[in-house]
């Protein structure tokens, strides 16, 4: 693809020499216009390293202590609200930042042999990708702790036993190494076909290119050491903000993160700013509209509908349950928030399913070019010649071949091992629903793949649910259903998630001129750090905190009781749901498809309009949790917004590394405050909020 987007037919005879040895004497080719601006010419006198030599020590070494960090923030993330922002901006600026740290320090003692290129660049930033990818794909927060006990307590009153499998460190690698290289093998035989042939442009793989090529320009690397400065300050300011905030949280319910921003009644329904940096950067990086959305949600249903469902109290449900009960206001907060999610993964499924199966017909046809599928919102190809950009890109993208009886042996071997495996972890799990998965799992990782190159969505957590409900009905409740579908899940959204992060580092790849081998190792790579280092991350805030996964705890871990649920409900059908608790899941997730249908119309007529739809599956979040997190956001929101307004080419430069900053200093923090936490050492000061007449008496009863 050129500059402009144009989608091109490659002429025979691409490995001619286009050089004629001056590098600024290029001949303007037919398939170029005047002015345009050739990426490739600017690294023409640079020359392309071999696959194995884009494969460095420094650059593996670099990619571990990055997927260490990102896992921790990845792991945070997934543990409190759920929401992981891209964090590509973030791999490939500090990948960029310490290898060039390196390099310039072995150039001034003389003993630099091999200089930083973007293709080492691309390689770090696939692998760091690759291995914090594993701390989402691994159900860390959703359908692998949604199998724990704990978990279990908060989703039925009596969980059976055969439901329920506790969280250790050694069943956790083993199962994620027998399935999270499978998604790997099965879409390698189509790189050509998506990148070259469908031309798919990949939205998140080009913007990652885009960056990293501008990197190793002079001018974008004088622009990256500004970032990396700023992105120094914020991190460490963050991370010292942690440590302060540490100090003065003795207990649960102590320290800034319970300071009631808005007085103690809005704090009693979760409307509070709780001081979270990690949270203010993300709102930076989400589009405003998610961060609005989430708002909405919470102002919605903790605002509005539990205050009123609450005064149905002895009506609706029994006023003597516990407040954990899902037969209780909990059945209304979980069950309405996963109808929500259920109706807009539906849609969107529906959607891109229906957009690719169209594409393809279009694109396998080819009758009229003026039909190509407009991937990238361009011009439908006019010239039969590429530009230089795309001969010199395309040239080495198949010049390292991949075999593709390679991809499908491998897919075959791990595929065997992983079906005679699984069922000595799971039993309920039995071999022939495992082969069923690995029947279907190609296709639907090809229809990820593809979706995810149309729309930059991959819908890796919908093909999940759609295995919890498949696998869970057809084992039974008798059978260990629940257990089974999450397993299950589990397996499916490795597959189908692994699959459509290799096709966008194919992109980037092929973009920075990085051989798809490189990428592919460096994609296995990243993926075998990430099967050790995210079970580790976990296994310390297992360890560390008590509370993990209990609502109201520092760590709710919301996704992994709404998953465990979606099982149940997949198993047991609605019988336990309580009064007209089920009525309201039908309306919400009729609305969730409407406002996703209402959307969609008015992206067609009325664009200006529609950017003020909110998103349902963002609303349904806070659903569980309470909005608290969302005034965070906004917060960060608020922050971008006053300066783009003050400064927006300055906003725009350097807001994702502040963000990033943010994000990343408050997320290592939980390294040293979980080792804290292990070693028994608590926080010297408890600030707690009271309201005059509890601290009255309070004081009466001291002084008594």
């Amino acid at each position: 693809m050129d500059q402009n987007g144009r989608e091109e037919k490659v002429e025979n005879g691409l490995d001619m020499e286009i050089a004629d040895g001056d590098n600024n004497k290029y001949k303007k080719l037919e398939g170029e216009e005047e002015g345009e601006e050739s990426v490739e010419r600017i690294f023409a006198k640079q020359g392309v390293p071999s696959w194995r030599n884009q494969l460095t020590r420094r650059a593996f070494g670099v990619s571990f202590i990055l997927s260490v960090l990102f896992s921790f923030i990845v792991m945070k993330l997934n543990l409190t609200a759920g929401i992981i922002p891209s964090l590509n901006v973030s791999a490939g600026l500090l990948g960029f930042f310490f290898v060039k740290t390196w390099t310039r320090f072995l150039e001034s003692c003389g003993l630099l042999k091999q200089p930083f290129t973007r293709q080492e660049n691309t390689v770090i930033q696939t692998c760091v990708v690759a291995s914090s990818g594993i701390a989402f794909s691994g159900g860390f927060g959703s359908y692998l702790f949604g199998m724990s006990g704990r978990i279990a307590q908060e989703s039925a009153d009596q969980p059976s036993a055969k439901d329920i499998k506790d969280p250790a460190l050694g069943w956790i690698i083993g199962f994620l190494f027998v399935v999270s290289f499978l998604g790997l093998f099965s879409v390698v035989p189509l790189r050509k076909i998506m990148v070259i042939d469908f031309k798919l442009i990949y939205p998140s793989g080009t913007a990652t290119a885009h960056l990293i090529n501008s990197f190793h320009t002079p001018e974008g690397a004088k622009l990256a050491k500004k970032q990396v400065r700023a992105l120094g300050k914020f991190f460490s300011f963050s991370f010292l903000w942690g440590f302060f905030q540490w100090f003065f949280k003795a207990e649960d319910n102590c320290g800034f993160a319970n300071f009631p921003t808005f007085g103690l009644k809005a704090y009693d329904n979760m409307f509070f700013f709780d001081f979270s940096a990690t949270y203010v950067g993300v709102g930076m990086i989400c589009p405003y509209i998610i961060n609005a959305s989430v708002l909405l949600g919470g102002i919605l249903s903790w605002g509005l509908m539990w205050p009123l469902i609450e005064t149905r109290k002895n009506d609706w449900y029994s006023a003597e349950l516990s407040p954990k009960s899902l037969r209780g206001l909990q059945g209304y907060k979980v069950f309405i928030s996963i109808s929500m999610i259920l109706g807009d993964g539906l849609y969107n499924f529906c959607k891109v399913l229906t957009r690719t199966l169209i594409g393809l017909y279009i694109q396998l046809q080819g009758k009229d070019p003026k039909m190509a599928l407009p991937v990238d919102g361009s011009a439908p190809p006019n010239t039969l010649t590429a530009s230089y950009d795309d001969q010199r890109r395309t040239q080495l993208f198949l010049k390292d071949q991949i075999p593709a009886w390679f991809a499908v042996a491998g897919y075959v071997v791990i595929a065997a091992v992983s079906t005679a495996t699984l069922p000595h972890i799971f039993p309920q799990l039995k071999w022939y629903y495992i082969l069923v998965i690995y029947a279907f799992a190609p296709t639907l990782a090809f229809c990820n793949a593809y979706g995810c190159g149309l729309t930059d969505w991959s819908l890796a957590s919908t093909y999940g649910k759609l295995a919890i409900f498949t696998i869970g009905a057809w084992a039974g409740a008798a059978h260990g259903g629940v257990l089974a579908g999450l397993a299950a899940c589990g397996v499916m959204m490795n597959i189908v998630s692994t699959a459509s992060d290799l096709m966008q580092d194919f992109k980037t790849g092929y973009l920075t001129l990085a051989s798809p081998k490189s990428m592919f190792v460096s994609q296995v790579i990243g993926t075998a750090m990430g099967c050790v280092i995210s079970p580790c991350v976990f296994w310390l805030f297992y360890k560390a905190f008590d509370d993990l996964g209990l609502p109201g705890s520092q760590y709710p871990a919301p996704f992994a009781v709404v998953y465990r649920n979606m099982a149940i409900l997949g198993v047991e059908g609605f019988s336990s749901l309580p009064k007209n608790c089920l009525k309201l899941c039908y309306i919400f997730f009729c609305g969730a498809i409407l406002i996703n249908i209402f959307k969609d119309v008015m992206e067609r007529k009325c664009k200006k309009f529609a950017k003020f739809i909110p998103l349902p599956m963002a609303m349904a979040i806070p659903f569980y949790i309470g909005p608290y997190f969302a005034i965070d956001m906004c917060v960060g929101s608020l922050i971008l917004y006053v300066w783009g307004r003050i400064n927006k080419a300055k906003a725009d430069a350097f807001a994702p590394a502040v963000a990033s900053g943010l994000i990343c200093g408050d997320g290592i923090w939980t390294l040293p405050s979980s080792i804290l936490a292990l070693a028994g050492v608590k926080a010297p000061i408890c600030m707690r909020f009271f309201s005059r007449a509890t601290n009255t008496r309070i004081d009466n009863f001291l002084g008594s």
